[in-house]
């Protein structure tokens, strides 16, 4: 089975990580520099069923499924992931940690199966990388304390497709 494992230190609180990763209004702007998936439905309640919705491509429909499953404000996030019909669900867990200088988060998905999990891991593992090293400190650094966003931070910040 193959997994994405990725950990990045952010120099902000945890409650603007918190807010950057699960403000389905936010989502968009860190997800641009992969293929700015939309949060549609989200809230970090469990339970709850929501979808990424992103431009679709060859061999994919532009749409995954998820289900909220545990839900610890501003420590933990997880989900699962099914990214075409018929597809086992993955799972996805975003783990916030505070740290003298700000937030240590990892991110955590699991469940990749077979030959086809494999290259689907490297493909979203390279992506998801991009997201969280170019993305995520872009919008952060356009966010007040309370994460929200800056008056003119849209205007600097990649356009959520």
């Amino acid at each position: 089975m193959s997994e994405i494992h990725i950990v990045r230190t952010y120099p902000h609180s945890p409650v603007k990580v918190w807010r950057a990763m699960t403000d389905p209004e936010l989502i968009p702007y860190w997800t641009s520099t992969g293929q700015g998936a939309r949060a549609v439905g989200f809230e970090p309640v469990a339970g709850n069923r929501f979808q990424f919705v992103a431009k679709p491509m060859l061999g994919w429909r532009g749409i995954v499924d998820c289900e909220v499953l545990e839900v610890r404000e501003r420590e933990l996030l997880h989900y699962t992931w099914v990214g075409a019909e018929g597809e086992t669900p993955s799972h996805v867990r975003y783990r916030l940690e505070p740290t003298a200088d700000g937030t240590r988060f990892t991110y955590h998905h699991t469940g990749f199966t077979g030959i086809g999990g494999f290259a689907m891991a490297k493909l979203l593992g390279a992506v998801r990388t991009k997201m969280l090293t170019v993305g995520v400190p872009a919008l952060l650094a356009e966010l007040d304390e309370s994460g929200a966003l800056l008056p003119d931070a849209p205007l600097r910040l990649a356009r959520p497709r």
